[in-house]
């Protein structure tokens, strides 16, 4: 079965209106009606499960998607945590729990970490996305096909 003119398909930009959330109801983004998300559906700048959401969806419609983490942010995976001594962090940054370092690799590219624990000797750095892991349920509004 084709998809029906005027519903999305992948390739075409979209405008949606869409409030994503964690299980508990924890939001973690919200794009209203004054500054909606555009995207180009397949090209990878939104998370997979949102793309296939608003796929076959029409101007005008709305539903509610419940986005595993595996077409979300991944599994969270422990091999992104590392314990590091105290000493190897410089002294001019703060240590916080919660706070996130760029750290430089070998190769010159960085990795974003979250300090996700801190003791009098190390610091726990976590490189996992902080929705990794997650389940989330995401009410869309698919506003214009562009």
């Amino acid at each position: 079965m084709g998809n029906k003119v005027g519903q999305a398909r992948s390739r075409d930009t979209v405008k949606v209106i869409c409030t994503g959330k964690l299980k508990d109801g924890t939001v973690i983004q919200e794009n209203g009606a004054s500054e909606p998300l555009e995207f180009v559906i397949g090209a990878g700048n939104v998370i997979k499960g949102l793309e296939r959401a608003v796929l076959g969806m029409v101007p005008g419609e709305k539903k509610t998607a419940e986005i595993a983490p595996a077409s979300g942010y991944g599994p969270y995976r422990e091999a992104l945590v590392a314990e590091v001594d105290k000493g190897r962090i410089p002294n001019s940054i703060e240590l916080k729990v919660g706070r996130k370092l760029k750290i430089r690799q070998k190769d010159g590219s960085c990795d974003i970490v979250r300090i996700t624990d801190i003791t009098d000797t190390a610091v726990t750095l976590d490189a996992n996305h902080p929705f990794a892991g997650k389940d989330l349920v995401y009410d869309i509004e698919l506003k214009a096909i562009l």
